[in-house]
């Protein structure tokens, strides 16, 4: 995560002071806290997330040292080499990061391909409004408005699936290392 980031995390500016920082820390940590949506699991999951990005904007905005660059795509990598982790309790951090950080890819590709079965769903309806009503101007277009319609939905979804896939096999790719690491202490 750069400092840019890191600011439009906590809300500030650029000339933020360390103590605005805590300050604006604090704040939304109290906010943000999953214990405060404890009643409802999907709320609490995302307030997780959302306290882990807090947490790591704090860290990096009080210690320089843990900033990254930010990659081509203008996002930065947090991923780092298994041979940087030296302790077993780096290590073992780590894994819980890639742990949390899967559940919510998972959830994000199974939201994707609920997003891509009602495209093809919302494609199969234009197709049989068309065939059905094919002599109605009315139907025809508003069955080839759904047919496009799906194409979209389902095409723009499948892209975002193997986006989630490609992350998720880059996760369980780094956890096998950091296991060998681990085993090699």
């Amino acid at each position: 995560m750069t400092r840019d980031e890191a600011l439009r995390i906590l809300g500030l500016d650029e000339s933020a002071t360390a103590d605005e920082i805590k300050a604006a820390y604090k704040e939304s940590a109290q906010i943000l806290h999953p214990d405060r949506f404890a009643k409802n699991k999907k709320l609490q999951d995302r307030a997780t997330e959302q306290f882990k990005n807090l947490q790591e904007a704090y860290d990096v905005l009080m210690d320089p040292t843990k900033q990254t660059a930010p990659s081509r795509h203008g996002r930065a990598h947090a991923a780092r080499p298994a041979e940087s982790y030296t302790t077993a309790s780096d290590i073992e951090a780590r894994l819980a990061g890639i742990a949390a950080a899967r559940v919510q890819l998972v959830a994000e590709r199974d939201a994707a391909l609920d997003k891509r079965r009602n495209g093809l769903i919302i494609l199969l309806v234009g197709l049989i409004l068309a065939a059905v009503f094919r002599r109605s101007p009315f139907a025809i277009a508003l069955g080839s408005t759904a047919i496009i319609w799906g194409i979209v939905q389902a095409a723009s979804q499948q892209r975002d699936v193997m986006t989630l896939n490609e992350h998720l096999n880059a996760l369980t790719k780094e956890k096998r290392q950091l296991l060998e690491r681990l085993d090699a202490l």
